[in-house]
Parts: C-alpha cells; sequence; structure tokens
C-alpha cells in the first residue's frame, strides 16, 4: 500500500471517528436514505427471493434499519471499518435480527457465497481501490451484488459530461485527476470527507464478468432525454448484479 493511500485512510478513518455523533444527520441526503431506493432494492430482492444481505460500508446501520424495516424476513448484516459508526449504530438498538460488525470491505470475514445478497450505499466514492472491494462484494454473494453510488459522468454540463467519458475511454482520466488532486488523488471536505473521482460505471466490467444479467437505473429524479440516459443525466446510479438460479 502507498504512503498516499495509507494516509488517505488514517484521514478519512479519523474524520468518522471524529463526525460519528453527527454522521446521520450530515449524510441523510445519500442513497441509502432514499425511499425509491431502499423500495427498488428490496424489490429486487424479492425477485431473487433473497433471505440474506450484506451491507458494506454500513456507517451507523441507517441503511441495515431501513432495508431489515421494509423485508422484515430477511437477514441483515453490516460491516464498517471505522469503530466509531459501528458503537453509534449499536447504541441505536438496531433490531436483534440485524448483525453489525467492525470490518473493512476489502477483506471481508465471511466464506464465500455467504449472503444471497451484498450492497454498498454512497461508499465506494470514498476507497481508494474500490475494485478490491467490489471483488470481496462480488465472492460472498450467492444471487445480487447492488452498488448505488455517484456517476462522474452525469454532473456538470453536458459539454463537461461528454469530456469527461472520453477522456476515461482515452484511458486520460487518471492524468486529469491527477492535476485536479494536485497529485493526491483525492479531494477532502468537511461535509464528505476523503473522496475519490469514482463513478459506479467504473465498476460496471468487473461486476459484468460475474453477472448473468446486469441492469443500470439511475438513483435520482433525472429527465430522460438522451439516449445516453442514465450514462449522462443521473448523478448516480443503482447498478444491480445477478446471477440466474441453477438449473
Amino acid at each position: 500500500m502507498s504512503t498516499k493511500v495509507a494516509d488517505s485512510i488514517v484521514a478519512q478513518r479519523r474524520y468518522y471517528t471524529e463526525t460519528a455523533a453527527r454522521y446521520d444527520h450530515m449524510h441523510a441526503h445519500e442513497g441509502d436514505d432514499d425511499d425509491w431506493n431502499v423500495r427498488l432494492v428490496c424489490a429486487f430482492l424479492g425477485v431473487i427471493g433473497a433471505k440474506s444481505i450484506l451491507d458494506v460500508g454500513a456507517g451507523t446501520g441507517r441503511g441495515m434499519q431501513r432495508l431489515q424495516l421494509s423485508a422484515p424476513d430477511l437477514f441483515v448484516c453490516g460491516v464498517e471499518p471505522v469503530a466509531a459508526l459501528v458503537d453509534q449504530g449499536l447504541a441505536k438498538r438496531l433490531d436483534p435480527s440485524v448483525r453489525f460488525i467492525q470490518a473493512s470491505g476489502d477483506a471481508l470475514p465471511f466464506a464465500d457465497a455467504s449472503f444471497d445478497a451484498v450492497c454498498s450505499f454512497a461508499i465506494l466514492h470514498h476507497v481508494a481501490n474500490p475494485a478490491a472491494v467490489v471483488g470481496e462484494m462480488l465472492r460472498v454473494a450467492r444471487k445480487a451484488v447492488l452498488i448505488l453510488d455517484s456517476n462522474r459522468f452525469g454532473q456538470g454540463r453536458w459539454p463537461v459530461r461528454a469530456a469527461k467519458l472520453l477522456l476515461y475511454k482515452a484511458g486520460l482520466w487518471p492524468i486529469v485527476n491527477f492535476a485536479k488532486t494536485r497529485g493526491k488523488g483525492y479531494l477532502f471536505t468537511e461535509g464528505d470527507g476523503v473522496a475519490y473521482s469514482y463513478s459506479a460505471y467504473d465498476s460496471f466490467d468487473q461486476i459484468a464478468k460475474w453477472a448473468d444479467r446486469l441492469i443500470v437505473v439511475p438513483s435520482e429524479p433525472c429527465k430522460a432525454d438522451s439516449w445516453l440516459h442514465p450514462l449522462l443525466t443521473s448523478r448516480g446510479v443503482l447498478l444491480g448484479a445477478f446471477k440466474e438460479p441453477a438449473k
């Protein structure tokens, strides 16, 4: 692990430790707090007949609570690397059927295919190596992986969106991002801590190799005025990757 990555991890975990008591209020606008997205995720879980789900990067467990309330028969488990956030979650007196443990998304303490579904809500843009986390999610999932996160290609004016897509496809985006972040690879803000330039589409090829079916859905209301929707029209997307049942 490079020094820059190690420093960013320390900075991010310090940030979440210091803001743990205010975490729910500060991040109430993010994907796991959107009723439409929660209902959509639960609908997918119903389609595949899921009995268990793992939430990776669960924060204080807000998303786990909403999943459990929406699907009472579902076994819900969450992992979160920051001890202060886990403590906040446990202090909420989560439903006894919800399991919440401290663990890192890039080293999940579960056997292969341990859960019917594995999800992450708006956490991969905080990770230096999202592919490692997604790889672990795919490893422990039996039927589905659901990733809800930001989409850089749907942000900014239309010429900017198209330019970002072209730069990414040409392999030049890392150079642009290096300059934008002054060599750090990430930005730091008081409202979001450490944030990397990540789009859920960055994980598209990785999960497509695992899945038999792949569904892409905009995660926020936006006008579908182009056949490039939601790639260039939505600031965030939900990627749903599904394994067909064995015949």
